[in-house]
C-alpha cells in the first residue's frame, strides 16, 4: 500500500488521525481543559526568533548530543508515554529499537505497554525508567528495585501529576487504561476495523508492569502525597542518574538541585496536566539562570518541528525530549513512519543549523535567538 511521505508533523498527526479509533486518538492528542495549553506550548516556540549569520563555513555539521557521557546521534529522545502501542503492536519494540540505533534514551513510563524489563533488552540498555508516585511507597520501591536489577543507569520520576488533569476529550471518548468497551467504543472501533483487527490478532495492550504481585495500575490514583521527604528517600534508594520531570518553576529547580537530582526536565506534561501553566519554553532561561551553566536541563512539550528543536537548546535546554510526534508517526506508518519521521526532524535541525552559521549543537546559544522587531 502506498503511503504518502510526511512533510511536516501535521502529516503524520491527519494520517494518525484517520487510522486511529476516535477514542485513542484522543487520548494520545488530547489535552487539559480546552487545549489552550497544549497550544500555548507550541505558539511561544513558534514565536521564538532565530538569528541567522552568514559566512562561517557550515558545510560539516554535527547533530551529536552528550547525554550523561553518552553520544545520542540524534539531537532528541524520547519522552516516557504510557500505553504507546496503542498505535500499534510493535511500537513500544519500535521505540526501543530508535533508542539502540542512535543511543538515545528511551523513556519508558511505568504505564507502559511492555515491560521495564523487555525494553531494558530491546533497547540495548538505552532505556531510562520513568517512575509515578502511585501513593504507594512499597510499590514505588518495587519498580526501583525492577529497574535496578533490569540494568537501568537513568531513573525518571514524574512529580507534575498529583493528581491527573481533566483532559475533556478523554472523558466524551470513554477512554480507560486498560480499555473498556461499551456501546460508543463498539461502534468506534467497528469503524476503524483495520486497528481493530490487528488489536484482535495481537491482544489489545494491557499495563505490562502490572499484575500478579505488583498488583494494579489506576492511572487516576491521587500522588497528592508526595512531598520533598519523598524525592530524598528516592535519591537515597536510587544510585544511578536521577532526572526530576515536570519542573516549571525555578526555586523548585534550586530545591531539587540542592537535594541531589542530576537533572530537571522542564516540561507541562505536553500540557496535559495545567490548561493555565506557562509554556515551559519560557521557563527555561529563569531555571538555566537558577540552577547554573552546569547543570543538565532538558525539555519537552510543544516541538512540533526541527526549528523547535533548535530553539530548545538556544533557550538554554542540554537536550530535548519528544513525545507525540513520534506516536503520530508510530500510528500513521509504523515503525517505517517511525524512521521517516526522525529522519526529517534531523535534516530540519542540520538545515537550521546551516542557516544560523553553526556547525554543532554545542554551539548554540542564546546569541542565536534573535529579537522581535515591530514594523
Amino acid at each position: 500500500m502506498f503511503r504518502k511521505p510526511f512533510i511536516t508533523i501535521d502529516d503524520a498527526r491527519n494520517q494518525a488521525r484517520r487510522r486511529l479509533p476516535w477514542m485513542v486518538f484522543d487520548y494520545i492528542d488530547g489535552a487539559a481543559g480546552d487545549g489552550f495549553a497544549e497550544a500555548r506550548n507550541m505558539r511561544a516556540l513558534r514565536d521564538l526568533v532565530l538569528q541567522p549569520r552568514v559566512l562561517n563555513n557550515v558545510e560539516h555539521r554535527s547533530l551529536s548530543v552528550d547525554v550523561f557521557g553518552e553520544k545520542s546521534v540524534l539531537p532528541f529522545g524520547v519522552s516516557p508515554m504510557g500505553m504507546c502501542n496503542l498505535t500499534g503492536p510493535e511500537s513500544d519494540h519500535a521505540l526501543a529499537r530508535l533508542g539502540a540505533k542512535f543511543n538515545l534514551p528511551v523513556g519508558v513510563s511505568t504505564a507502559a505497554s511492555t515491560s521495564l524489563e523487555e525494553m531494558a533488552k530491546a533497547s540495548e540498555g538505552r532505556a531510562w525508567f520513568q517512575l509515578y508516585f502511585s501513593g504507594s511507597e512499597d510499590a514505588a520501591g518495587q519498580l526501583i528495585s525492577r529497574a535496578k536489577c533490569a540494568g537501568y543507569k537513568t531513573l525518571v520520576l514524574t512529580v507534575d501529576v498529583p493528581e491527573v488533569g481533566k483532559r475533556p476529550r478523554e472523558l466524551k471518548r470513554g477512554f480507560k487504561a486498560p480499555l473498556k468497551i461499551g456501546p460508543s467504543q463498539f461502534i468506534d472501533l467497528a469503524f476503524h476495523p483495520r486497528w481493530s483487527v490487528s488489536a484482535l490478532l495481537n491482544g489489545a495492550p494491557k499495563l505490562a508492569n502490572f499484575g500478579g504481585s505488583f498488583g494494579a495500575f489506576d492511572r487516576t490514583t491521587s500522588r497528592a502525597g508526595a512531598d520533598w521527604s519523598l524525592f530524598s528517600r528516592i535519591r537515597d534508594q536510587w544510585s544511578g542518574n536521577l532526572v526530576v520531570k515536570g519542573v516549571l518553576d525555578a526555586r523548585d529547580a534550586k530545591k531539587l538541585q540542592s537535594l541531589g537530582a542530576d537533572a530537571v526536565q522542564v516540561s507541562s506534561h505536553g500540557g496535559r496536566q495545567l490548561n493555565s501553566a506557562p509554556p515551559p519554553i519560557e521557563c527555561v532561561r529563569e531555571i538555566r539562570n537558577a540552577v547554573g551553566p552546569d547543570f543538565p536541563l532538558f525539555f519537552d512539550s510543544g516541538i512540533r518541528s526541527g526549528e523547535d528543536i533548535v530553539k530548545a537548546y538556544t533557550s538554554g535546554a542540554d537536550f530535548v525530549f519528544l513525545g507525540r510526534p513520534l506516536l503520530f508517526a508510530l500510528a500513521a506508518q509504523g515503525e517505517a513512519g517511525l524512521r521517516q519521521l526522525c529522519e526529517m526532524l534531523n535534516s530540519e535541525v542540520s538545515t537550521t543549523l546551516a542557516q544560523l552559521g553553526v556547525r554543532s549543537i554545542s554551539d548554540l546559544n542564546r546569541e542565536c535567538l534573535g529579537r522581535t522587531r515591530t514594523i
